[in-house]
């Protein structure tokens, strides 16, 4: 849609005529939730695909282009933007640094600073192998042949993307999702994404918010055919960004016997394996089920940039019997690959596991856990309901009473609001939720910037919220039940500030609150309605 809107834009005096694609149908990847053609001003310096690019953005790009012009600083710059957008882990700078400055992180050997293999070198693939069968718990050793190393988990999906599709077939996704992964599909690959939609509802199989379903892929693949799309691959998060989600060994099997009964690839990204902080909640690895459905068409991602804290270091490894994949994605490291003193470091690092597991997760799990028992309680105090998950550096939050019609554009208004008031947050659109009001927020940060931040929110949603009770007193008094998630564990209810509905009906508000954290099921509140209490 967005290339046809700018036919004839491209640079050089050449046009689009030849590079037509049939309108996006709505399971296709919306280009415009990226891009901003009105107003658009083509380059005569870029080709057609160079002006694409160059207008690809969204909301994503333009907080963090405000973040980095203010960011925040405690004594240089106070009134800075606080950035609580970015998924990165703040909690543990003093851990890896001192770590990555010893004295075995310093050798500079020569064959570091020649060319490498480019899958990486072995050295690094032999410890990266040990590494994932340990903390994979893999039922026998992994193989060093089936490791290809790259400059971060990015450049995999968009590798893997062009040597599993050819130019506008699509891969399946479900929604919300980082949504980083649209733009590493596309820009190289041409690639799109067909999207599984999930909602918050609890309804038939789905047992939690935003249960992905073997049922919901099946309809989304069927769809997506049905429109003459030809889908490729399968991608799963796991640990599930931005919902929290880690899914169960069960979950992980129905998944992937569904990808080999349509013979699609499956790109597991496992980035956040290791940031799981709460011992309530384990994670299960694909390389560590005892079979695999279809080894030659499953493929696992992992990185250092979230679970060591840092992102600024790009390492990501793919894992992947198919040495045709392999290869395939090998030629590309010649684009995407590792400098060969980073390696060195990265090696030394994966195989200190006494350090990795006595001194820096122990410490780690326990810092996530305490920024987002902080975070979680101060949501719990303004009446705000999340998914409750232990898994990452976000919460899923429910802003959707804050919305007064409940759309998109609404939605982003209030994320401009957020941002206007030195807070960067995320919005669903951002992850392509089906239903607008859920934002994503990174508690992953130091307890002074999640004190300022959490105050710069509320002081938003109090505002917001009085505005919502001045306007309702101006119209009729109405119920908006849509506006409400489903009550149930999975979800965190609290008593203050629940949905305006009207002024009168505070003290019902505050009686509907208190029930809602011992409810089980929103089917208790469908046969006892508010009009019955009042």
């Amino acid at each position: 849609q967005a290339l046809s809107e700018i036919e004839g834009m491209g640079g050089r005096g050449s046009n689009l005529r030849e590079m037509r694609v049939r309108p996006l149908a709505k399971r296709r990847v919306d280009m415009h939730s990226f891009c901003k053609p009105s107003g658009f001003q083509r380059s005569p310096y870029l080709s057609a695909r160079g002006n694409f690019a160059n207008m690809f953005q969204g909301s994503t790009e333009e907080g963090y282009k405000a973040y980095h012009a203010d960011k925040y600083d405690e004594d240089k710059n106070p009134n800075g933007i606080i950035n609580f957008g970015t998924s990165e882990n703040k909690l543990c700078f003093d851990l890896m640094s001192k770590r990555l400055t010893q004295a075995d992180m310093n050798l500079m050997d020569p064959s570091l600073l020649q060319y490498p293999d480019w899958k990486g070198h072995l050295f690094l693939r032999e410890e990266v192998a040990r590494f994932l069968t340990y903390y994979c718990k893999a039922p026998a050793p992994l193989k060093a042949e089936n490791v290809i190393v790259l400059n971060g988990c990015g450049s995999l999906f968009s590798a893997l993307a062009t040597v599993l599709c050819d130019p506008g077939e699509a891969i399946l996704i479900a929604t919300p999702f980082y949504g980083g992964i649209t733009q590493s599909v596309f820009l190289y690959g041409n690639v799109k994404l067909v999207y599984v939609y999930l909602d918050s509802k609890i309804t038939g199989t789905s047992t939690r918010p935003f249960q992905l379903t073997v049922e919901k892929l099946e309809k989304a693949l069927q769809d997506a055919q049905a429109e003459g799309v030809t889908v490729r691959a399968l991608i799963l998060l796991n640990p599930q960004n931005p919902l929290g989600d880690i899914y169960s060994l069960s979950e992980l099997r129905d998944y992937l016997e569904f990808a080999k009964r349509h013979e699609l690839h499956v790109i597991v990204d496992e980035i956040y394996m290791l940031s799981v902080f709460d011992e309530s909640a384990t994670f299960h690895s694909v390389l560590g089920m005892d079979r695999l459905p279809d080894p030659q068409r499953t493929h696992v991602m992992w990185g250092i940039t979230k679970d060591f804290a840092v992102s600024g270091i790009r390492f990501g490894t793919l894992y992947t019997e198919n040495q045709d994949v392999a290869n395939a994605v090998a030629s590309l490291c010649y684009f995407h690959g590792v400098c060969g003193p980073v390696q060195h470091k990265v090696a030394q690092l994966l195989r200190d596991r006494d350090w990795i597991n006595q001194v820096y997760l122990r410490a780690n799990h326990s810092r996530l856990k305490a920024a987002h028992t902080y975070v979680t309680d101060e949501l719990k105090t303004l009446g705000v309901p999340f998914l409750n998950r232990n898994a990452g550096f976000f919460v899923w939050i429910d802003f959707r009473k804050y919305l007064k019609t409940g759309t998109f554009e609404e939605e982003l208004l209030l994320w401009k609001r957020f941002l206007d008031n030195k807070v960067l947050l995320s919005c669903g659109k951002a992850f392509e939720c089906s239903e607008p009001g859920w934002f994503r927020i990174i508690f992953a940060d130091k307890t002074h910037r999640l004190q300022l931040g959490m105050q710069r929110i509320r002081k938003v949603l109090e505002e917001r919220e009085q505005e919502i009770l001045a306007e309702e007193k101006e119209q009729p008094c109405q119920s908006d039940q849509d506006g409400k998630a489903d009550s149930t564990d999975e979800v965190i209810f609290v008593s203050r500030h629940q949905d305006p509905i009207c002024a009168s009906s505070s003290s019902l508000g505050d009686l509907i609150g208190l029930l809602q954290q011992q409810m089980r099921s929103s089917d208790w509140l469908q046969k006892n309605t508010a009009e019955q209490f009042a």
